[in-house]
C-alpha cells in the first residue's frame, strides 16, 4: 500500500514523545505531513484522520498510558489509516502501556502497523539525581528514523489493511492496576519567581494560575506531575520534591534500549 500523508499525533509535555514521533515521521518521508499536538488541546471535539499513515506517541505513567493522554486520544476517529504506536517511558518500564494504546486505537478504527517503546528523560529527573538524562539521545533518534523506514517497508508489502495481521506487543491484558496517587504539585520558590506566567501556558491541565495575592499557585487536584513547568521555568523557580526521584535514580540508572514490534 502507498500513502502520501503522514499524520503525527502526540501528547508530550516535556517534548520527549514529540521528538521521537517527529523522527519516525522523518523516516517515513511522506510528502505531506500533518501534526496534531494534544498536549494543550483540551477540546472535546473529535479529530478525524483519513487515508493517512499515522504515528501516535504518548508518555507512560506507572506502566500505563498517561491518563490525560488516553483521554485526548479517545477523540481520534480513524478511517483507512494504519498506525505506528509509540510509548515513551522514563527508563523504569513501560509494562502494559503499548498494549493499552493498541487496544485504544483499534477501538477507534485504526490498524496497528508497528509499535515501539522508547526512553525519554524522566519527568522527575533533576541535575543531582538524573534519570535517563538527555534522552531521547542521538542513538534513540537514529533508531526512531529507522523504525519509520522499517514500518513503511512493512506497509509496502501489503495491498490492503486487512493484510496487516495482529502482531505481538509486550504487555498484559488485563492491564496492571494503578491506584489513585496522592495529589501533589511542584512548589514555587517565591524569591526566584518573576511571575512571568510561562508555566501557566505550559500546563496541559490548566492547573497553574495567579492567585488573589498575585503569586503563582497550582491546583494539586489538576496537576499530573509532568514537570513541564519545572523543566522550562526560566528562573528555575519551580521544584518538585518527591522521594521517587532518589529511588528511580538509584534503581533505574542502567540504560534501557528501544524495543520494537512488527
Amino acid at each position: 500500500m502507498e500513502y502520501t500523508t503522514t499524520h503525527i499525533v502526540y501528547f508530550s509535555p516535556t517534548h520527549t514523545s514529540q521528538k521521537v514521533a517527529r523522527a519516525i515521521g522523518e523516516g517515513l518521508g511522506m510528502g505531506r505531513r500533518i501534526e496534531t499536538d494534544l498536549t494543550l488541546d483540551r477540546s472535546a471535539e473529535p479529530i478525524f484522520i483519513k487515508d493517512s499513515l499515522t504515528v501516535i506517541a504518548v508518555p507512560v505513567y506507572a506502566g500505563r498510558v498517561a491518563p490525560v493522554a488516553l483521554e485526548r486520544i479517545e477523540r481520534l476517529k480513524g478511517e483507512n489509516s494504519p498506525v505506528i504506536l509509540v510509548a515513551l517511558y522514563g527508563n523504569r518500564d513501560y509494562e502494559d502501556a503499548l498494549v493499552e494504546l493498541r487496544d485504544t486505537v483499534i477501538a477507534r478504527r485504526f490498524v496497528p502497523l508497528s509499535a515501539g517503546a522508547f526512553v525519554g528523560e524522566h519527568s522527575y529527573s533533576r541535575e543531582n539525581m538524573p534519570i535517563a538524562e538527555g534522552r531521547p539521545d542521538t542513538k534513540d533518534i537514529d533508531e526512531a528514523v529507522m523504525f519509520g523506514r522499517k514500518s513503511l517497508e512493512k506497509l509496502s508489502k501489503v495491498s490492503a489493511l486487512t493484510e496487516i495481521y495482529p502482531f505481538y506487543i509486550k504487555g498484559n491484558v488485563p492491564y496492571r492496576a494503578v491506584g489513585p496517587s496522592a495529589p501533589a504539585a511542584p512548589v514555587v520558590l517565591e524569591e526566584s519567581c518573576a511571575v512571568c506566567g510561562e508555566c501557566i501556558g505550559l500546563c496541559p491541565t490548566n492547573a497553574i494560575y495567579i492567585n488573589v495575592e498575585g503569586k503563582i499557585d497550582t491546583d494539586k487536584m489538576k496537576c499530573i506531575k509532568c514537570c513541564a513547568c519545572v523543566k522550562e521555568c526560566p528562573t528555575q523557580a519551580r521544584i518538585f520534591d518527591t522521594p521517587y526521584t532518589a529511588m528511580l535514580h538509584e534503581k533505574c540508572s542502567a540504560r534501557r534500549e528501544v524495543e520494537l514490534f512488527f
